[in-house]
């Protein structure tokens, strides 16, 4: 594979990935049981393309059951993220999301017993005033913002606890996502029957149209941007690939805006606030960059 085709394949990681926030609006079905449907799906479709691959390992079990860990904090991150963005818009689910540099600055150093980096720990301060600014001003949205806020501390713990468990255990990317997929279907599967009970009227089987969506996302829209982001790694370092996925929620926002007309329903204070974690992910970029 080229150096261009690498590119190309990063890039369509990045648009498939930037556009998984569009099915939290598209597909009619709640949160927990959307999540519970991608999860499996996701699960099923990249267990056969490992298996056809010949790449299914078989792993230790205290390693099992700290990646199935890990999965039930994806898991728990997803159901958060599309309950934000089905209580307010794509838009504040991702911009929400962009706090989740901020809880790693704040608690990597804190579970790693290292010293905080102050300066990421300064850039992402940008990113807070940015979301407390959207907060604030645009009462519209505080249940989707909370909720879009604990999604970002979940998915903090989870990087740097799926880091970890990566590092000592020495498993591929490909191993670890099959079972932490795994993880988070059993715990959506214990949970689901709970939640139902608490909400009779819970929307729980999908229609056709949902059906086919639900396939769409957990397959090009799931397994595609993490088997194209593999691929580009052979020829792209993995410092290029995570500085090009800042892009991802810019995406977003414009995929938010062609297809479900987002702009009109935004304020000034929105953009203001976006504004702010922009300059935050600038002002990070350039700090990267010139370490490099």
């Amino acid at each position: 594979m080229s150096l261009r085709e690498s590119y190309i394949r990063l890039h369509l990681a990045i648009l498939l990935a930037g556009g998984t926030g569009l099915f939290g609006k598209f597909i009619s079905l709640s949160e927990i049981p959307l999540v519970w449907y991608r999860v499996w799906f996701a699960a099923i479709i990249l267990f056969f393309i490992l298996f056809l691959g010949r790449r299914i390992h078989r792993i230790e079990w205290s390693s099992f059951i700290r990646i199935l860990g890990c999965g039930m904090l994806l898991a728990i991150h997803w159901v958060f993220f599309y309950g934000s963005i089905k209580a307010a818009n794509v838009s504040i689910g991702v911009v929400c999301f962009a706090t989740v540099g901020f809880y790693t600055a704040l608690f990597e150093p804190l579970i790693n017993r290292h010293k905080p980096s102050w300066r990421d720990l300064a850039f992402s301060i940008l990113t807070i005033m940015g979301i407390l600014l959207i907060f604030q001003l645009d009462f519209r949205y505080r249940f989707g913002i909370s909720l879009g806020m604990v999604s970002s501390i979940v998915y903090a713990f989870f990087s740097i606890f799926s880091k970890q468990v990566q590092e000592s255990t020495g498993k591929s990317s490909s191993t670890m996502l099959l079972y932490e997929l795994f993880g988070g279907g059993i715990i959506l599967t214990i949970v689901l029957p709970i939640y139902m009970f608490f909400n009779i009227e819970m929307k729980v089987v999908p229609t056709t149209a949902d059906f086919l969506l639900l396939l769409l996302f957990s397959s090009v829209f799931t397994i595609g941007p993490f088997l194209f982001q593999l691929q580009s790694l052979r020829r792209i370092s993995a410092f290029t690939v995570n500085l090009s996925y800042n892009l991802e929620p810019v995406y977003s926002i414009l995929f938010a805006m062609i297809l479900l007309h987002e702009a009109r329903d935004l304020n000034y204070s929105f953009w203001i606030g976006i504004c702010l974690i922009i300059l935050s992910v600038f002002l990070q970029t350039f700090s990267m960059l010139k370490k490099k």
